[in-house]
Protein backbone atom coordinates (compact mmCIF):
# COMPACT_ATOMS: atom_id res chain seq x y z
CA UNK A 1 0.00 0.00 0.00
CA UNK A 2 3.05 2.59 0.54
CA UNK A 3 4.59 1.83 -2.13
CA UNK A 4 1.52 2.25 -4.32
CA UNK A 5 0.55 5.51 -2.71
CA UNK A 6 4.39 7.16 -2.96
CA UNK A 7 4.33 5.75 -7.20
CA UNK A 8 1.01 7.51 -7.75
CA UNK A 9 1.55 10.70 -5.94
CA UNK A 10 4.87 10.89 -8.16
CA UNK A 11 2.50 10.43 -10.96
CA UNK A 12 0.37 13.39 -10.19
CA UNK A 13 3.41 15.72 -9.03
CA UNK A 14 5.05 14.80 -12.74
CA UNK A 15 1.89 15.83 -14.06
CA UNK A 16 0.97 18.79 -12.23
CA UNK A 17 4.36 20.21 -13.20
CA UNK A 18 5.53 18.35 -16.34
CA UNK A 19 8.61 17.43 -15.09
CA UNK A 20 9.84 13.55 -14.58
CA UNK A 21 12.31 14.99 -11.50
CA UNK A 22 9.05 15.88 -9.16
CA UNK A 23 7.89 13.70 -6.73
CA UNK A 24 6.95 14.05 -3.03
CA UNK A 25 10.64 13.38 -1.06
CA UNK A 26 12.32 15.65 -3.52
CA UNK A 27 9.80 18.34 -3.55
CA UNK A 28 9.99 18.59 0.72
CA UNK A 29 6.17 16.59 1.18
CA UNK A 30 7.62 14.11 3.06
CA UNK A 31 9.84 16.26 5.29
CA UNK A 32 6.68 18.41 5.84
CA UNK A 33 4.50 15.00 7.21
CA UNK A 34 7.51 14.29 8.74
CA UNK A 35 7.95 16.80 10.44
CA UNK A 36 4.34 17.05 11.62
CA UNK A 37 4.83 13.48 12.59
CA UNK A 38 7.82 13.68 14.55
CA UNK A 39 5.80 17.21 16.59
CA UNK A 40 3.38 14.19 17.31
CA UNK A 41 6.16 12.01 18.74
CA UNK A 42 7.57 14.79 20.53
CA UNK A 43 4.68 16.05 21.94
CA UNK A 44 3.35 12.55 22.93
CA UNK A 45 0.05 12.94 21.06
CA UNK A 46 0.05 9.07 19.29
CA UNK A 47 -3.07 8.36 21.59
CA UNK A 48 -6.24 7.21 19.83
CA UNK A 49 -5.05 4.20 17.76
CA UNK A 50 -2.24 6.69 16.10
CA UNK A 51 -4.89 9.29 14.47
CA UNK A 52 -3.19 12.28 16.12
CA UNK A 53 0.14 11.49 14.37
CA UNK A 54 -1.40 10.99 10.97
CA UNK A 55 -3.57 14.24 11.08
CA UNK A 56 -0.30 15.86 12.02
CA UNK A 57 1.95 14.14 9.29
CA UNK A 58 -1.23 15.43 6.93
CA UNK A 59 -1.31 19.16 7.81
CA UNK A 60 2.70 18.77 7.10
CA UNK A 61 2.41 18.01 4.07
CA UNK A 62 -0.68 20.33 3.00
CA UNK A 63 1.46 23.50 4.06
CA UNK A 64 4.54 22.45 2.67
CA UNK A 65 2.46 21.63 -0.67
CA UNK A 66 0.69 24.98 -0.18
CA UNK A 67 4.18 26.56 0.43
CA UNK A 68 5.70 24.94 -2.30
CA UNK A 69 3.07 25.59 -4.94
CA UNK A 70 2.89 29.33 -3.81
CA UNK A 71 6.70 29.85 -4.01
CA UNK A 72 6.80 28.69 -7.17
CA UNK A 73 4.53 30.80 -8.53
CA UNK A 74 6.04 33.35 -11.13
CA UNK A 75 3.34 35.49 -12.83
CA UNK A 76 0.64 33.28 -12.12
CA UNK A 77 2.65 30.16 -13.61
CA UNK A 78 4.39 27.35 -11.93
CA UNK A 79 8.01 27.00 -13.05
CA UNK A 80 8.96 23.39 -13.23
CA UNK A 81 12.35 24.05 -12.63
CA UNK A 82 11.72 26.89 -9.56
CA UNK A 83 8.90 24.33 -8.24
CA UNK A 84 11.91 21.93 -7.36
CA UNK A 85 14.42 24.19 -5.93
CA UNK A 86 11.70 25.96 -3.73
CA UNK A 87 10.53 22.04 -2.89
CA UNK A 88 14.27 21.19 -2.23
CA UNK A 89 15.08 23.94 -0.02
CA UNK A 90 11.44 23.94 2.04
CA UNK A 91 12.56 20.30 2.45
CA UNK A 92 15.81 21.16 3.59
CA UNK A 93 14.28 23.93 5.98
CA UNK A 94 11.62 21.42 7.61
CA UNK A 95 14.96 18.65 8.14
CA UNK A 96 16.65 21.04 9.89
CA UNK A 97 13.42 21.92 12.49
CA UNK A 98 13.23 17.98 12.68
CA UNK A 99 16.61 18.10 13.54
CA UNK A 100 16.58 20.19 16.27
CA UNK A 101 13.29 18.47 17.51
CA UNK A 102 15.36 15.46 18.00
CA UNK A 103 18.29 17.31 19.85
CA UNK A 104 15.93 19.04 22.62
CA UNK A 105 13.39 15.73 22.87
CA UNK A 106 13.44 12.85 25.60
CA UNK A 107 16.31 10.23 24.82
CA UNK A 108 13.37 7.76 25.10
CA UNK A 109 12.26 9.67 22.16
CA UNK A 110 15.09 9.39 19.87
CA UNK A 111 15.13 6.27 18.50
CA UNK A 112 11.35 6.55 17.24
CA UNK A 113 12.06 9.41 15.34
CA UNK A 114 15.21 8.25 13.83
CA UNK A 115 13.32 4.99 12.84
CA UNK A 116 10.53 7.27 11.56
CA UNK A 117 12.54 8.86 9.41
CA UNK A 118 14.27 6.38 7.87
CA UNK A 119 11.07 4.82 6.71
CA UNK A 120 10.53 1.17 8.33
CA UNK A 121 7.39 -1.55 7.39
CA UNK A 122 8.70 -3.84 9.93
CA UNK A 123 6.39 -2.73 12.05
CA UNK A 124 2.84 -3.03 9.90
CA UNK A 125 -0.05 -5.12 11.20
CA UNK A 126 -3.71 -5.05 9.80
CA UNK A 127 -4.50 -2.26 11.56
CA UNK A 128 -1.66 0.10 10.04
CA UNK A 129 -3.14 -0.85 6.49
CA UNK A 130 -6.38 1.14 7.06
CA UNK A 131 -5.24 4.67 6.43
CA UNK A 132 -2.95 4.25 3.60
CA UNK A 133 -5.43 1.65 1.91
CA UNK A 134 -8.40 4.24 2.47
CA UNK A 135 -5.91 7.14 1.14
CA UNK A 136 -4.89 4.94 -2.20
CA UNK A 137 -8.47 3.83 -3.14
CA UNK A 138 -9.76 7.70 -3.13
CA UNK A 139 -6.28 8.54 -4.67
CA UNK A 140 -7.21 6.26 -7.55
CA UNK A 141 -10.84 6.75 -7.71
CA UNK A 142 -10.04 10.27 -7.62
CA UNK A 143 -7.69 10.38 -10.30
CA UNK A 144 -9.24 7.55 -12.71
CA UNK A 145 -11.87 10.40 -13.34
CA UNK A 146 -9.33 12.74 -14.24
CA UNK A 147 -7.09 10.81 -16.96
CA UNK A 148 -8.36 13.28 -19.86
CA UNK A 149 -7.61 16.64 -18.04
CA UNK A 150 -4.31 15.22 -16.73
CA UNK A 151 -3.06 14.18 -20.56
CA UNK A 152 -4.55 17.72 -21.73
CA UNK A 153 -2.47 18.86 -18.67
CA UNK A 154 0.53 17.19 -20.29
CA UNK A 155 0.37 19.90 -23.33
CA UNK A 156 0.11 22.69 -21.65
CA UNK A 157 -2.11 24.97 -19.64
CA UNK A 158 -3.36 26.68 -22.89
CA UNK A 159 -4.03 23.57 -24.56
CA UNK A 160 -5.73 21.90 -21.61
CA UNK A 161 -7.72 25.12 -21.10
CA UNK A 162 -8.76 25.30 -24.48
CA UNK A 163 -9.80 21.41 -23.80
CA UNK A 164 -11.95 22.90 -21.11
CA UNK A 165 -10.28 21.85 -18.21
CA UNK A 166 -10.43 23.78 -15.12
CA UNK A 167 -6.48 23.68 -14.71
CA UNK A 168 -6.22 25.84 -11.21
CA UNK A 169 -8.81 23.88 -9.65
CA UNK A 170 -7.17 20.89 -11.54
CA UNK A 171 -4.03 21.60 -9.91
CA UNK A 172 -5.54 22.06 -6.35
CA UNK A 173 -7.59 18.72 -6.58
CA UNK A 174 -4.40 16.74 -7.55
CA UNK A 175 -2.16 18.50 -5.11
CA UNK A 176 -4.60 17.53 -2.28
CA UNK A 177 -5.02 14.14 -2.81
CA UNK A 178 -0.61 14.29 -3.31
CA UNK A 179 -1.11 15.75 0.69
CA UNK A 180 -3.43 12.55 1.37
CA UNK A 181 -1.43 10.10 0.06
CA UNK A 182 1.78 11.13 0.97
CA UNK A 183 0.88 12.13 4.22
CA UNK A 184 -0.91 8.68 4.57
CA UNK A 185 2.49 6.74 3.95
CA UNK A 186 4.53 8.82 5.75
CA UNK A 187 2.40 8.72 9.16
CA UNK A 188 2.62 4.57 9.08
CA UNK A 189 6.15 4.14 7.06
CA UNK A 190 8.08 7.22 7.70
CA UNK A 191 10.02 8.74 5.12
CA UNK A 192 11.00 6.64 2.42
CA UNK A 193 11.50 8.26 -0.54
CA UNK A 194 12.20 8.09 -4.61
CA UNK A 195 9.71 5.67 -5.49
CA UNK A 196 7.39 8.21 -6.93
CA UNK A 197 10.14 9.38 -8.99
CA UNK A 198 11.64 5.72 -10.02
CA UNK A 199 8.25 3.45 -10.69
CA UNK A 200 6.04 6.17 -12.56
CA UNK A 201 9.48 6.86 -15.03
CA UNK A 202 10.07 3.48 -15.94
CA UNK A 203 6.39 2.49 -16.13
CA UNK A 204 5.90 5.53 -18.47
CA UNK A 205 8.93 4.06 -20.65
CA UNK A 206 7.09 0.64 -21.16
CA UNK A 207 2.86 1.94 -21.88
CA UNK A 208 3.58 5.53 -22.36
CA UNK A 209 2.05 8.43 -21.03
CA UNK A 210 -1.72 7.81 -21.30
CA UNK A 211 -2.88 7.98 -17.59
CA UNK A 212 -5.84 5.12 -18.09
CA UNK A 213 -2.37 2.75 -18.26
CA UNK A 214 0.40 4.81 -16.10
CA UNK A 215 -1.82 5.25 -13.04
CA UNK A 216 -2.46 1.85 -12.24
CA UNK A 217 0.37 -0.08 -13.23
CA UNK A 218 2.38 2.52 -11.85
CA UNK A 219 0.46 1.66 -8.28
CA UNK A 220 1.25 -2.16 -8.58
CA UNK A 221 4.53 -1.28 -9.84
CA UNK A 222 5.74 0.60 -6.61
CA UNK A 223 3.81 -1.66 -4.22
CA UNK A 224 5.93 -4.84 -6.15
CA UNK A 225 9.11 -2.40 -6.15
CA UNK A 226 8.75 -1.63 -1.95
CA UNK A 227 7.67 -5.37 -1.49
CA UNK A 228 11.41 -6.09 -3.16
CA UNK A 229 13.20 -3.47 -1.33
CA UNK A 230 11.63 -4.81 2.20
CA UNK A 231 13.05 -8.11 1.17
CA UNK A 232 16.37 -6.88 0.79
CA UNK A 233 15.92 -5.27 4.02
CA UNK A 234 15.17 -7.91 6.38
CA UNK A 235 17.65 -10.38 4.14
CA UNK A 236 21.14 -8.43 2.86
CA UNK A 237 22.84 -7.74 6.81
CA UNK A 238 20.88 -10.37 8.50
CA UNK A 239 19.73 -10.77 11.41
CA UNK A 240 20.34 -6.49 11.11
CA UNK A 241 17.36 -4.92 9.18
CA UNK A 242 18.20 -1.85 7.04
CA UNK A 243 16.28 0.57 7.12
CA UNK A 244 14.07 0.55 3.87
CA UNK A 245 14.73 4.20 3.28
CA UNK A 246 18.39 3.70 2.76
CA UNK A 247 17.80 1.57 0.32
CA UNK A 248 15.49 2.96 -1.72
CA UNK A 249 17.46 6.23 -1.68
CA UNK A 250 20.86 4.27 -2.77
CA UNK A 251 18.23 3.27 -6.28
CA UNK A 252 16.75 6.46 -6.47
CA UNK A 253 19.60 8.94 -5.83
CA UNK A 254 21.67 7.34 -8.93
CA UNK A 255 18.17 7.30 -10.87
CA UNK A 256 17.65 11.18 -10.56
CA UNK A 257 20.98 11.91 -11.73
CA UNK A 258 20.74 9.39 -14.71
CA UNK A 259 17.20 11.79 -15.28
CA UNK A 260 18.93 14.87 -14.85
CA UNK A 261 21.82 13.99 -17.47
CA UNK A 262 19.47 12.52 -19.88
CA UNK A 263 16.62 14.66 -19.79
CA UNK A 264 15.59 18.12 -20.58
CA UNK A 265 14.83 19.06 -17.56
Amino acid sequence: MAGAALSLAGVILQVIVRNPLAEPYILGISAGAGLGAVVAIVAGSTALAGIALNVSAFIGAAITIALVYSLALKRGIIMPSRLILVGVAVGSLFAAVTNFLIMTTDAQNIYSILHFMLGSVSAAHWESLTLPTLALVIGLVTVGFKTRAMNALLVGDETATALGVNVSSLRKILLLVTAMLTAATVSVAGGIGFVGLIIPHLTRMLVGADHRRLIPLSALGGGAFLGLCDFLARTLAEPVEIPIGILTAVVGAPFFLWLMRTKDV
